[in-house]
């Protein structure tokens, strides 16, 4: 690994009092993006506020357990019932696919990804076991012990296009 390289404090996106305001559990980075932390990872939600049903976009699916907290800042942010367009999986390591099944299921929800990732998204395959060696530090030391075990959102599961796209948010890629 490099060096870490240090942030002013003016560089920090999170403004508690606006997100305790705000009352989503997220922490706001434009108007039309935000993060919710859950435990060891973050989970995103792209779309405008009160955007309502099939309107905005989830980034990545959590850690297990955490589908009630997903849902709860989706209905303060977008509204009660709000589904999103797509979920978008960056990758399929356990912590970000926790909740995928349920949620995915529970929205009918199509759930994009890299066409490599799909064996560990279908069911068809585990993912690698973690390698304690990249990174360093304790999450990396950590890494044996992770679970691998495959996730199938089987008929919700599509391959982001060729080109990179990502067809509910147009322009982003």
């Amino acid at each position: 690994m490099g060096r870490q390289i240090t942030l002013s404090p003016e560089a920090v996106i999170v403004d508690v009092s606006a997100d305790s305001e705000r009352g989503d559990g997220a922490h706001e980075v434009t108007r039309t993006l935000a993060y919710r932390r859950l435990a060891i990872v973050n989970v995103a939600f792209i779309g405008a506020k009160e955007a309502g049903d099939r309107h905005w976009v989830l980034v990545d699916a959590g850690i297990k357990g955490t589908a009630g907290l997903i849902r709860s800042t989706a209905a303060r942010r977008f509204g009660n019932g709000a589904r999103p367009a797509a979920i978008v999986l960056t990758h399929g390591h356990f912590d970000h696919v926790g909740v995928i099944e349920t949620l995915a299921a529970d929205w009918d929800a199509p759930v994009y990804a890299h066409p490599l990732e799909m064996p560990y998204l279908d069911g068809r395959s585990a993912y690698p076991p973690g390698d304690p060696s990249v990174g360093g530090g304790a999450m990396a030391a950590l890494a044996g012990l992770y679970p691998t075990s495959p996730v199938n959102v089987g008929g919700h599961l599509r391959a982001f296009p060729a080109d990179g796209s990502i067809p509910e948010l147009p322009g982003w890629r």
